[in-house]
């Protein structure tokens, strides 16, 4: 994110992230253990699973309560280094 898009934001707010992959049981819980290191407080109702279509992939949203950029550039670089995951939003 660059100062620009700082700007956007009025720290702490809800930020939903994003992140899809192939459909596998075990990818939300993943998904949700990391960003839980980053964002301790995220419940079961913060977590939203959606399959496609064909249900081949999964995309899974979680919703915290952002307290910085840095806290979501982290999130970001460990979905997007994650080998389950094959795009974030």
């Amino acid at each position: 994110m660059s100062r620009e898009t700082d700007a956007l934001f009025n720290f702490p707010c809800e930020f939903p992230i994003k992140a899809m992959g192939r459909a596998n049981g075990s990818l939300a819980h993943e998904i949700e253990q990391l960003v839980r290191r980053h964002a301790p407080d995220v419940t079961a109702d913060d977590i939203r699973t959606t399959p496609s279509s064909k249900g081949n992939y999964v995309s899974v949203t979680v919703t915290i309560t952002a307290h910085s950029r840095e806290q979501l550039d982290a999130i970001y670089s460990e979905l997007n280094a994650h080998e389950m995951i094959l795009m974030t939003l």
